[in-house]
């Protein structure tokens, strides 16, 4: 989507009959078109293909020699087996940027496993640290893995597009929604990952800075203490 803002020509590819599940997700509607659906697909043209049958799989062989990227989030190994895996489509693309975006990545234990955002957000620890600080953790109110892991894919996709342009060659970018999630857990992350320190919930509060949190009280006001260190 990011891409299409940009000016790219996105080609989304969907099932026959019913096609992508948001298009239901409503109400509210626009005509046929819920905005959820339309939130997340802006500027992209839409074809239904059936990957059951050769044809359908003759179909995106013929865009992936003429598209710049294809974007994939299969369980990995599933599009292999169709003949449409990265190894299947370079021989008669050799300039296809290829990128799969899974749960857990390509390899290690938990690859064949499905990827959602909210798993994803439970096993990263996202959710853990979200929430009140004695109540239960708490999803975000938004799919925040889902949209980390489209923001740092767009730009792996820019990265590769600038390398093909140096070397004439595609490649194979490998994102997924675990990685993105434990990224933006930035110093979270970096406490547990290098000093064992579990984070908690705090609320609207912060646990290195004060004053943060949220006052609901009309009466109170939240004020910024400044100060100045020399040394």
């Amino acid at each position: 989507m990011i891409l299409g803002d940009l000016g790219a020509e996105v080609i989304k590819v969907e099932r026959p009959g019913s096609g992508d599940d948001t298009r239901a997700w409503g109400p509210p509607f626009l005509g046929e078109e819920s905005a959820y659906f339309l939130s997340v697909n802006r500027n992209k043209k839409s074809i239904a293909v059936n990957l059951k049958y050769p044809k359908g799989i003759k179909v995106v062989t013929e865009l992936a020699k003429i598209c710049d990227v294809l974007l994939e989030n299969y369980l990995p190994g599933k599009l292999g087996e169709m003949g449409l895996g990265y190894e299947e489509l370079r021989k008669v693309a050799p300039r296809l940027i290829y990128c799969s975006i899974t749960g857990y990545g390509q390899t290690g234990p938990e690859s064949h496993k499905p990827g959602y955002d909210s798993i994803a957000c439970a096993v990263s620890g996202m959710m853990h640290i979200t929430g009140p600080e004695d109540g239960d953790p708490v999803r975000p109110g938004v799919a925040m893995t889902d949209l980390a892991t489209g923001l740092y894919t767009h730009g792996a996709i820019m990265a590769a597009l600038l390398q093909r342009q140096k070397t004439g060659r595609g490649l194979h970018i490998d994102c997924n929604l675990l990685s993105s999630q434990v990224a933006c857990l930035t110093h979270i992350a970096a406490n547990y990952l290098n000093a064992g320190i579990e984070a908690r919930r705090w609320g609207t509060a912060h646990g290195s800075i004060v004053p943060y949190q949220i006052c609901c009280n009309p009466s109170c006001a939240l004020t910024a203490v400044r100060v100045l260190c020399l040394s």
